[in-house]
């Protein structure tokens, strides 16, 4: 029990200290619009990792005689669309999703059992009775029931409707020729930074003529959109309140 008590005052402490350690930076900060990121490489991020995929197996170069074509060429003239690292291209963000999900789940089990010994070792009927206390009812010596139920209810409506552009950068070409993307989007307006990220991979052959690319084309893609600033602290709770949700049990 002290053990406990003792573990539960410094994870207590250390919450404080965290909480006044952010509530410092934002005392420092009240007044001044939130500040936004740097521009950096996005392959010199500290969470940058390069990206892995299966890959088909190479096919030797052959050049045909007497011919300008190649098949490791999947074009005759040469375009300006991004295809190597370091070129940027405008990634269409139109995302309109509506879902509507509901649930509803029920259970119920009753049993019931019950034992008597109306004789035993020769002894019927009363006699039985006789040998064991007069409390105990020979042929109700055991009696038990058990009664289960769950009821369970769920529902799901969203409603989501993006509409962005966002220029990304290629980060890395894979040996099969498909790109690498990655790409950063800060909007500040008053003091609410509006942040979009976004990164994936993509085919060559989907890049539009204008350089352009829609998001439903981008394999493995994560697309994020939130932000920073006085509405989104106004949207979370407090960070005792947070801390309060995930150590109650009930």
């Amino acid at each position: 029990m002290k053990n406990k008590l003792i573990s539960i005052l410094v994870l207590s402490l250390a919450t404080t200290n965290l909480s006044a350690c952010s509530g410092v930076d934002r005392l420092k900060n009240i007044g001044n619009e939130p500040d936004q990121s740097a521009v950096v490489n996005p392959a010199a991020k500290n969470d940058y990792q390069p990206v892995s995929m299966p890959m088909p197996v190479p096919k030797p170069y052959i050049r045909q005689a007497n011919s300008l074509w190649t098949g490791s060429q999947k074009g005759f003239f040469k375009d300006q669309r991004a295809g190597q690292v370091g070129d940027s291209l405008t990634v269409i963000i139109d995302i309109d999703d509506k879902g509507e999900l509901k649930n509803e789940t029920t259970r119920e089990r009753t049993a019931g059992e019950n034992l008597g010994i109306p004789s035993l070792l020769g002894l019927e009927d009363g006699g039985l009775q006789q040998v064991l206390p007069e409390t105990i009812d020979p042929a109700n010596l055991a009696q038990a029931s058990s009664t289960s139920r769950h009821t369970g209810n769920g529902e799901v409506d969203r409603e989501e409707k993006i509409e962005m552009r966002l220029a990304a950068t290629i980060t890395q070409v894979l040996p099969n020729g498909n790109l690498v993307l990655s790409g950063t989007q800060e909007v500040r307006v008053n003091f609410e930074n509006r942040i979009l990220k976004l990164a994936g991979v993509i085919r060559p052959e989907d890049v539009s003529v204008d350089n352009s690319i829609p998001y439903d084309k981008i394999a493995e893609a994560r697309i994020a959109y939130g932000g920073k600033g006085q509405i989104t602290d106004m949207q979370q709770p407090r960070y005792g309140q947070q801390v309060f949700d995930v150590l109650m049990p009930f």
